[in-house]
């Protein structure tokens, strides 16, 4: 056991927390690594038998070539394809824009029309107007709604190249644990996501905002979603106006990246960075060598990428370390170099920079420079993991895929795929969702989180649910026939929570208990109320916990079982600590239920469920009322003032029957008889 070994990886580097329900953590031992001294050995120096990638290209590319068919062209047109590119595709983006619309004014009639131009462009062979309606027919919007049918256009779409569509079949398989399928799909997005990233460090994610906290909004996201209307925004600009280096670079990033609700712009972004360049700041000037190194925004040009991330390196930035290794590798603007490139990447790496871990073990993968050593490459990559560096986390998944320094395990490869092919260039669906939120648009950022639901993110699927329950028919939800029915607004709500259960959000567990403990929007069934709460209870929620203990408590959905009840409602305790009120109410019924089983305070217990929603209805309706209130708030007072008063009038009479018991005398002592 001395010998043994552990890693533990931490996924959630990769994404924000709240993007995920709970943390992923990965433990590998020394047996996972079994393999990789095998291969070490076995392999031969021949560094394309392995089907790993090289360093990968990096060119930048525009939505329009890495995801066919985006709707980039209607939500950000001042970076959208050429203009030939959209006379080919008109029909397809004359018909998106319809449905959009139609969207934001929960118009059936314009729904209806977008919908058959869709139809009879699929029926030509066009992949994308095909991937819109395996959308349309699996969620029900103008007509039956079909899994079977969506399943075969996204099929159809795929084929034809739709990446969207990939997603979605890949996110059905996932589902069904048919992870050999899944697996190929995600490994094929992932390639296609890494292709996005930067050269030198890990890019800036479009951040997935969760709309809700809760049952409620969560203002505090999206105040600070706000884009160029958001206060704090605005007083960065004022700073950079004013020639604050630093307020440059990040003006620069939002609009480079389309971060806190800032829309993309590239020549605004790159205008930025040239002004903070010429007061010294490190970052602009790596981020210039980044734009020019790939192209993006600008004609790609190697000697300024080069100059500018020398210039970077020598304000001490270490990640521009990895962009000098990157040409000297690819022998971009110089000869090329791979001494020279593995002295950058340590010299990163040696700064606790990810991607010079990251890179330093392709080097070794492939054998580029170095001899080949799987093992070692193994030990970089879940260094620069561990970091979280999105590019080794492919590396990883497609180890653990291909079992080559990792042992075999399929399905840990496409869960790891999935989060890396989330960041491709669909994922900009969220920001455009978010944007029509914030505009109140409310029609269309449900549209946009449903399409994004589809492809298997789980933030998409708990703000489309969450729009539904809060805002009904203002959701603007267009169902088979018109604006959405309450039943088709309640079962699609309750699908979308409960994909988002199946991926980690307790909430959304809670949420699906709910539904079936009290019959909302579908039977009421204790049963299954009780796996759902079994299901967040598993991810250690706290009111799920207290939820089961009551159950067994009173023998619905689960045995009758007081000592089970017990329990649970301490795990609720010990999870959460503010729970100490009502567990402590919930502890004394089980004593008085265990105690006095038959007497009428049992029965007086279990009435309340049945008689507080009489009771919140009747201070509601009645108390609540404008002038109901003013005198209830009247009669309060009266009665506090007089309570003080009496209490008042007791402190007195108590303070002299104890200052006064016998008669003192000259020294305080009683006087004797």
């Amino acid at each position: 056991m001395r010998n043994r070994r552990t890693f533990v990886l931490l996924l959630f580097a990769l994404v924000p927390i709240s993007t995920l329900g709970r943390q992923l953590v990965i433990v590998l031992s020394q047996d996972d690594l079994k393999e990789a001294a095998a291969d070490s050995t076995t392999l031969t120096d021949d560094t394309s038998d392995t089907g790993f990638d090289d360093f990968i290209d990096s060119e930048s590319k525009p939505d329009y070539v890495l995801d066919p068919g985006s709707w980039s062209p209607i939500f950000e047109p001042a970076i959208a394809a050429p203009q030939d590119h959209l006379e080919h595709e008109g029909v397809y983006y004359t018909a998106i824009s319809k449905i959009v619309k139609a969207y934001s004014r929960g118009d059936e009639r314009a729904m209806e029309e977008a919908a058959r131009e869709i139809q009879a462009d699929a029926s030509g062979g066009h992949p994308h107007a095909q991937s819109i309606l395996g959308f349309l027919y699996g969620v029900g919007i103008g007509r039956e709604r079909s899994k079977a049918k969506s399943f075969l256009y996204h099929h159809f779409a795929a084929e034809g190249g739709n990446m969207q569509s990939k997603m979605a079949l890949a996110y059905t398989y996932s589902r069904q644990e048919m992870h050999d399928k899944a697996v190929k799909l995600y490994a094929e997005l992932a390639e296609v996501a890494i292709n996005s990233f930067l050269i030198s460090k890990d890019s800036p994610v479009i951040e997935p905002v969760r709309i809700h906290s809760g049952a409620e909004e969560n203002k505090e996201a999206l105040r600070r979603s706000r884009g160029e209307e958001d206060e704090d925004f605005q007083i960065l600009e004022y700073q950079a106006q004013k020639g604050n280096a630093g307020a440059m670079y990040k003006i620069g990033i939002f609009y480079y990246f389309g971060l806190r609700g800032v829309r993309r712009d590239h020549t605004k972004a790159l205008s930025w960075f040239l002004k903070a360049v010429e007061k010294g700041e490190a970052k602009s000037m790596e981020l210039l060598g980044e734009i020019y190194a790939r192209g993006a925004g600008v004609e790609r040009n190697f000697t300024k990428a080069l100059e500018w991330l020398t210039l970077a390196s020598k304000q001490q930035l270490y990640s521009a370390y990895n962009g000098l290794g990157y040409l000297y590798v690819k022998g971009y603007g110089v000869e090329k170099n791979y001494t020279k490139a593995k002295e950058y990447f340590e010299k990163a790496a040696d700064n606790k920079e990810a991607g010079g871990f990251y890179n330093l073990g392709v080097m070794y993968l492939k054998g580029i420079g170095v001899k080949r050593d799987v093992k070692t490459a193994s030990k970089y990559f879940i260094t620069a993991f561990d970091a979280g560096q999105p590019k080794a986390f492919y590396q990883l998944a497609k180890m653990f895929h291909t079992g080559v320094g990792l042992k075999k395990n399929v399905p840990l490869a496409s869960a790891l795929y999935k989060l890396v092919a989330e960041r491709g260039p669909w994922s900009s669906l969220s920001r455009w969702a978010l944007e029509s939120y914030l505009r109140g648009d409310v029609g269309r950022a449900f549209l946009l989180y449903s399409r994004m639901a589809e492809l298997g993110y789980e933030i998409a699927q708990s703000n489309a649910a969450w729009i539904l329950d809060k805002y009904g028919e203002r959701s603007m939800c267009l169902g088979e026939s018109g604006i959405c029915s309450d039943e088709e607004r309640h079962q699609r709500s309750h699908a979308l929570w409960w994909q988002a259960s199946e991926q980690g959000n307790e909430h959304a567990a809670l949420l699906i208990g709910d539904a079936y403990y009290y019959g909302r929007g579908t039977e009421r069934d204790y049963d299954r109320a009780a796996e759902a709460y079994m299901h967040a209870k598993s991810q250690s929620n706290a009111q799920a916990m207290f939820n089961l203990g009551y159950m067994h408590e009173h023998g619905q959905g689960l045995p009758f079982d007081l000592h089970l009840a017990k329990r649970y409602y301490d795990q609720a305790l010990e999870v959460d600590h503010t729970a100490k009120l009502p567990v402590t109410l919930a502890l004394a019924s089980l004593w008085i239920r265990k105690n006095y089983a038959d007497s009428i305070l049992v029965h007086v217990i279990d009435s309340l469920p049945e008689v507080y929603p009489k009771v919140e209805a009747w201070v509601e309706d009645v108390l609540m009322e404008e002038g109901n209130a003013t005198i209830l708030t009247l009669f309060v007072c009266l009665l506090t003032v007089l309570y003080l008063r009496e209490r008042q009038r007791r402190n007195v009479v108590a303070a002299g029957e104890v200052a006064f018991p016998h008669q003192l005398g000259e020294q305080g002592g009683p006087v004797a008889n």
